[in-house]
């Protein structure tokens, strides 16, 4: 891994988990909303690659350091007309690519249960935040489990809703076929709350789906799953050498035979099948995504001798280098010829996966399986890229198929460690119940 860029950002926390914090004195202000809901007076963190009227929106990019957003992200947008108040925006791995929250032009963020590890990426920030109980919940986005794979370094709850069912209106692109904004919470029930009332049909985004569910998606105060067939990837546990992640897979898949579902061992694809086709089609979606960002409608730009050379200067000097890596990584594979070959058979393959998961989900009601290999990591502990990546291997499946996904933290005596469910497209009250079921039998803190 490539260090950090030296930045003279003064952190505004401990754990330098904000970028930008409202005044306190306009803190409590909020748009007036028509009745009192359940998230009136909850403060929120939104992650700093998703619009807000008025504040920055740096991407934790040298390149957008300075800009300020002209207007909100529907889904912010709905959650403020629901009585919520945004307090600021948090620190990510720069334009959300990354799996530690160390690739900030703003410098990384630390875990609050030990700063000397990273709280995840690249939603880290928004993870971080509500650890610290510096915010009630946040907003991350989740492109391959950047917003999954926080909550479990940081021992929360973190929900990536199926793709379509949130507006992403106002979230900066990365892999725009992948791209979810997700919600980072202490308990299933409010990642509910929030997820229900930023879902629905937007005119601003044509992949949102046309209404949401009937099915209320609060799972209730007793919930049960007494008629649900969980899938169980025994092999995925198998693969675990984590033995505190693996006990936590184990214990859960107990609380749910206890709760009375019929859990079932299921075969998946291997994670070494499923990493690469992610890794190539989020590196040609964000090469084209990215090339908006040459100085010339906003963030800095850098002067030349002609148009070429400024274009050339401002990304060399404002992209940090896993942006880069990434950027070279979509070219390579966009390329006329042996490249293009390279994506197109991506695409297929992401076509057969999606094809795999309807198939099984015609059988069960949702699917048990790690969320990360292991609890958090040192800082500065990983320094090969492709090592980095293999962090997102049980969660990129999610986003590749467009289900619905969740984090339920587990206990653990350490580090935070937890599980993950899986659910069929646009399902989210069943799986957030299920969800609610772990948590009830000690699951989440």
């Amino acid at each position: 891994m490539s260090a950090a860029p030296v930045t003279t950002h003064a952190p505004l926390d401990e754990w330098n988990a904000f970028l930008y914090r409202v005044p306190t004195e306009t803190a409590t202000d909020r748009p007036s909303s028509d009745s009192s809901t359940p998230l009136t007076g909850n403060t929120l963190a939104v992650k700093d690659n998703i619009a807000v009227s008025g504040m920055p929106l740096s991407c934790a990019s040298k390149l957008l350091d300075g800009f300020l957003s002209p207007y909100s992200a529907t889904a912010v947008q709905r959650l403020q007309n629901a009585g919520m108040i945004v307090i600021g925006k948090t620190n990510l791995d720069e334009f959300a690519m990354g799996s530690s929250n160390e690739y900030s032009a703003y410098g990384p963020v630390r875990n609050p249960h030990d700063p000397a590890f990273v709280p995840g990426g690249s939603s880290g920030g928004s993870a971080a935040a509500v650890a610290a109980g510096l915010c009630d919940a946040a907003l991350g986005s989740d492109t391959g489990g950047s917003v999954r794979q926080p909550a479990a370094f940081c021992g929360l709850v973190g929900f990536k809703p199926s793709y379509g069912r949130v507006s992403r209106y106002g979230l900066t692109a990365f892999a725009s076929s992948l791209d979810q904004i997700g919600v980072l919470a202490r308990d299933v029930r409010t990642a509910a709350e929030i997820g229900r009332t930023m879902a629905g049909t937007d005119p601003y985004d044509a992949t949102t789906a046309s209404d949401t569910p009937g099915t209320p998606w609060d799972p209730g105060d007793n919930p049960s799953i007494p008629s649900n067939r969980i899938g169980y990837a025994a092999s995925y546990a198998e693969g675990l050498t984590d033995p505190i992640a693996r006990r936590a897979l184990e214990n859960s898949v107990d609380h749910l035979r206890d709760a009375g579902a019929s859990v079932i061992d299921v075969e998946l694809p291997s994670t070494d099948e499923i990493l690469p086709i992610y890794t190539i089609l989020s590196a040609a979606e964000a090469f084209s995504n990215l090339a908006r960002f040459d100085g010339g409608r906003y963030g800095r730009r850098i002067g030349g001798a002609s148009w070429w050379e400024s274009l050339a200067e401002t990304r060399r000097d404002g992209f940090g280098a896993e942006v880069k890596r990434r950027i070279l990584t979509g070219a390579f594979v966009l390329r006329e010829g042996y490249g293009s070959r390279i994506y197109n058979a991506a695409l297929q393959a992401r076509d057969r996966l999606r094809a795999f998961y309807d198939r099984l989900f015609s059988q069960i009601d949702a699917l048990l399986m790690p969320t990360t290999p292991g609890p958090a990591f040192r800082l500065g502990s990983i320094h090969d890229p492709l090592e980095m990546y293999r962090w997102d291997r049980y969660t990129v499946h999610a986003n590749l198929a467009g289900l619905p996904a969740l984090h339920v933290p587990m206990p653990s005596e350490g580090l935070p460690v937890g599980v993950q469910l899986l659910g069929p497209a646009m399902q989210e009250p069943r799986l957030l119940r299920i969800a609610a079921v772990l948590e009830a039998m000690g699951g989440a803190r």
